[in-house]
């Protein structure tokens, strides 16, 4: 439930959806605009027609393609740093369908420009960390270490 899931999420909500996000680091489990956020876990659907994964994680095919209805469709939009990888079987038997999103069309960034106009969609509170240039050897480290930071500027203001 980090920046992209939050604006996914967000961008569900604002064309009608009612989306569910697993979460399962509790430092990110706040901060749900009009959706749900639970647990892998608490969440007893295996209906979903639409599955979207922006976490990246190793593994987690084989968990989602069980939560689909028959005919579903999952969308990766993670970073996923190894080959990935589904038992054949269960998504034969789903009727799976796999999409890979990779990155934003001009078209998309229009529409979300609209959203944003309109008010229909907040991008507050998706860059959580601030810091100076100089700073950026501890940046760096909030930016992957800490859960809480979503997004970490660099000001490069006072450094040009």
């Amino acid at each position: 439930h980090g920046a992209l899931g939050r604006l996914l999420a967000r961008l569900a909500v604002a064309a009608g959806g009612a989306p569910t996000v697993w979460e399962i680091n509790p430092a990110r489990a706040e901060g749900a605009q009009g959706y749900a956020v639970t647990t892998p876990e608490a969440d007893e659907r295996r209906d979903y027609r639409a599955i979207y994964d922006v976490s990246g994680a190793e593994g987690i095919l084989d968990q989602l393609v069980m939560r689909l209805s028959k005919g579903g469709e999952i969308c990766l939009a993670g970073f996923y740093s190894a080959p990935v990888a589904f038992a054949f079987p269960p998504a034969f038997m789903k009727e799976a369908r796999f999409r890979v999103a990779a990155e934003w069309a001009p078209e998309d960034l229009v529409a979300t420009r609209d959203l944003i106009e309109r008010g229909a969609l907040s991008l507050g509170e998706l860059v959580t960390h601030r810091a100076a240039a100089e700073d950026a050897p501890s940046a760096y480290r909030t930016a992957f270490g800490d859960a809480a930071c979503l997004k970490m500027i660099l000001d490069w203001r006072a450094s040009a």
